[in-house]
């Protein structure tokens, strides 16, 4: 089996940001979001160290590459400004039950986006993209319990609670959202 070409990852534009691929350049903006207590209290609960976000960032683009999907990095579309990092994954993690090959969704913003919406603008940009560019029947996404932010925008992005999965120690919810066949 040869390996998937290479996918150009498509830049989605929102009325207040812009989602681009990641670059190099965007290391010092994921160092800051994967270290910053607000975002990772819910996400593992510690920050990353710098080698695993460069890890973090190399994925990324392999992700694209292998799968044809992935993440983008999410900037401010006035200034540029770096905001967080959405997209839909395949992480294989060591969930109990396993997701399997659904594409899982994920957003982390940084605290000074929290509360304006961009976490729903970003998502649902994601979303009408691979509802028209995946043939997959569904995404999915897991949330800490106690998370009631990430929670509550799963809710309006159209996902609904399908049952609990353990990763580590930890107790999830693991949501799922059919695609939307019509998407514009």
């Amino acid at each position: 089996m040869s390996p998937a070409p290479a996918t150009t990852i498509p830049a989605l534009v929102t009325p207040r940001l812009v989602l681009r691929g990641h670059t190099a350049a965007d290391f010092a903006g994921s160092l800051a979001l994967w270290t910053d207590p607000g975002v990772i209290r819910f996400i593992g609960g510690r920050a990353s160290s710098e080698h695993e976000v460069w890890q973090r960032l190399l994925r990324y683009g392999g992700m694209w590459t292998m799968l044809g999907f992935g993440y983008w990095v999410i900037t401010d579309r006035t200034d540029g400004r770096f905001l967080g990092e959405a997209g839909l994954a395949d992480l294989k993690r060591e969930l109990l039950p396993p997701l399997g090959d659904v594409p899982e969704s994920g957003w982390a913003l940084l605290p000074t986006a929290h509360g304006r919406g961009l976490g729903h603008e970003a998502m649902q940009a994601v979303l009408t993209w691979a509802d028209r560019a995946l043939d997959r029947p569904e995404t999915c996404c897991i949330i800490d319990p106690i998370n009631t932010a990430s929670t509550s925008l799963a809710g309006k992005l159209g996902y609904q609670a399908r049952h609990t999965a353990r990763l580590a120690e930890n107790e999830l919810t693991v949501f799922y959202r059919p695609r939307k066949t019509n998407a514009p």
